[in-house]
């Protein structure tokens, strides 16, 4: 199971782990399909945010970390699941954040999930066991590349916005069940 992101930069794909995180990617995939994720720019990453997952690690510099997306609100704080309210998460130990590329949901703290996600810059073993992994980047790793080096302001924000323009889903069994 993959989709494609069609975003200013280029195309990024990801393979969505459904069997493991079924919840999750079904969520993420309705998402997807509904257009939600349409227009959605990658923003900066809030404080408080940084502060949850590092445990007050001090961070200067969003490169080499990650990138967020899936809030249609563009603020960083929006976003809503399927259900109209946070789910649980779905923490596997054999799904880590153990290189660039990996695709997890972000959350405010333990069962906060809603549609905001981030992709990993390289391996972030400290946010094992409190981010829901629900895929990988298997394809546009020169869009992430590039997605990185975009320059960001004083709060990480992109100074150039960067939007996911279109999601193509390749295949969706959680849809084909139906």
């Amino acid at each position: 199971m993959s989709v494609i992101f069609d975003t200013d930069l280029g195309e990024i794909k990801i393979e969505i782990f459904c069997e493991a995180v079924p919840k999750t990617a079904e969520n993420f995939l309705a998402l997807c399909a509904s257009g939600y994720y349409d227009n959605c720019i990658f923003h900066s990453i809030n404080l408080k945010f940084l502060n949850y997952i590092l445990i007050n690690e001090i961070i200067r510099n969003i490169k080499g970390f990650m990138i967020q997306t899936g809030d249609p609100t563009g603020t960083g704080k929006g976003g809503t699941s399927i259900w109209g309210k946070p789910f649980e998460d779905e923490i596997k130990p054999t799904l880590k954040h153990n290189r660039r590329g990996i695709v997890s949901m972000a959350n405010n703290g333990p069962n906060t999930n809603k549609s905001q996600f981030f992709i990993t810059y390289s391996k972030q073993s400290h946010l094992d066991t409190k981010y829901t992994v629900f895929g990988k980047v298997i394809d546009g790793m020169e869009t992430l590349d590039a997605l990185e080096k975009v320059s960001v302001d004083e709060k990480y924000r992109p100074i150039q916005e960067v939007k996911i323009k279109s999601v193509t889903i390749l295949a969706n069994p959680i849809a084909d069940k139906e």
